[in-house]
């Protein structure tokens, strides 16, 4: 007699099904194989740089002290997200994130190198060791942070659209935010200024159901994508375990932007194994079995990596080769930070003020700093 299906094998089957209608949707159908397996490495990658991180902030260095001070947010569980949304940016396009910004900062492309180096708070850090966990930049790659104020970027990535309209650049600003930041009043008015002037941007809300520790239902009124009605802003909701779902709707979106300067809200639905940070506990507002539910059947690595399987794009071996490269890549992004030099006490007054860092083109008069 065969064996009844489980109810986690049933929804298995019935995510995979979904996933391949997604798959076909026409941004993604566009992609090549080997553009395919990139979506799945940039997951990969992210996934064991935030567990190598981990690990280091619960190890101590060679002095017995800590590797990595302050916060710790990973992304773990969030992968697909960052990189079903950055994976569509153009030459023109705009990344603005708040503290949980790791996955971000890997999807546009940064070095994993100094971004372990800035979670060690070393010199060679991306922010030269000033930011930390919270803080990563790369304005070469349009990356504008990485910023600690819940809901503090959206005013700045609503500044980034108004700028892409300003010069006349074709383009759209994506400013990502949690659950817990559409609560705040600056996302509101962010909100109002976008739909009054129709800038190019798309406030993307990452919901993993949470905010800081309380859950949605206790902390939100109403569905979050919705309160966009409330400025005459078009909304989307869709499932953030499923990259090429992110891709097909925040296409929708993105083009939106570019192509009318219309702004949106999209709603990701989405979910964090690990507390809000690492020093805080995660097993005191949802329990366990939510946690191991969500891994069994909704992992967006395991997701991609079965559809990749089916679809003939990967195999069993490239897959296990891909994950050993990432282990080593994030093995090396650790070695190279623990190597750097931290900052000096010097280090502590420059990039602070232009006119002190470029003293030759100073105009202004009087002292910088006070001891």
């Amino acid at each position: 007699m065969s064996k009844k299906p489980s109810a986690t094998a049933d929804k298995k089957a019935e995510s995979a099904v979904k996933a391949s209608e997604h798959a076909l949707a026409p941004i993604n159908a566009a992609l090549s194989p080997a553009q395919k397996i990139d979506l799945y490495r940039t997951m990969v990658r992210i996934r064991r740089f935030e567990e190598r991180s981990l690990r280091a902030y619960q190890g101590k260095n060679a002095a017995g002290g800590t590797n990595i001070g302050g916060f710790l947010h990973l992304y773990i569980g969030q992968e697909a997200v960052a990189v079903g949304c950055c994976s569509l940016m153009g030459k023109n396009d705009h990344v603005i994130t708040a503290y949980r910004d790791h996955g971000h900062a890997i999807a546009v492309g940064m070095d994993t190198k100094p971004l372990m180096a800035e979670l060690y708070g070393k010199i060679t850090g991306c922010s030269k060791g000033k930011g930390g966990s919270m803080h990563y930049f790369a304005p070469d790659k349009n990356f504008w942070g990485g910023h600690g104020i819940v809901g503090g970027q959206i005013p700045l990535g609503t500044g980034l659209a108004y700028a892409l309209k300003y010069q006349g650049k074709k383009g759209a600003a994506m400013a990502f935010m949690g659950d817990g930041a559409v609560n705040q009043g600056a996302v509101h008015e962010a909100y109002n200024l976008a739909a009054l002037w129709k800038l190019p941007v798309v406030f993307v809300i990452e919901n993993n159901g949470y905010s800081m520790g309380t859950s949605q239902e206790r902390s939100s009124a109403g569905e979050l994508a919705k309160r966009a009605d409330g400025y005459d802003m078009p909304w989307g909701q869709c499932n953030g375990h499923d990259v090429f779902e992110v891709r097909a709707m925040m296409d929708k979106h993105l083009t939106m932007a570019r192509d009318e300067s219309r702004p949106s809200t999209v709603e990701i639905d989405t979910y964090r194994y690990r507390g809000h940070s690492v020093a805080d506990p995660d097993n005191t507002y949802r329990t366990k079995a939510e946690v191991e539910e969500y891994r069994n059947t909704k992992d967006p690595i395991q997701v991609c990596l079965n559809q990749l399987l089916a679809a003939g794009v990967l195999t069993t071996e490239v897959a296990e080769k891909i994950d050993a490269e990432a282990r080593t890549e994030a093995e090396i992004a650790a070695e190279f930070a623990d190597a750097s030099p931290y900052p000096t006490p010097d280090d502590i007054q420059k990039d602070v003020y232009w006119e002190s860092d470029h003293p030759a083109e100073r105009k202004s008069e009087g002292r910088l700093f006070f001891d």
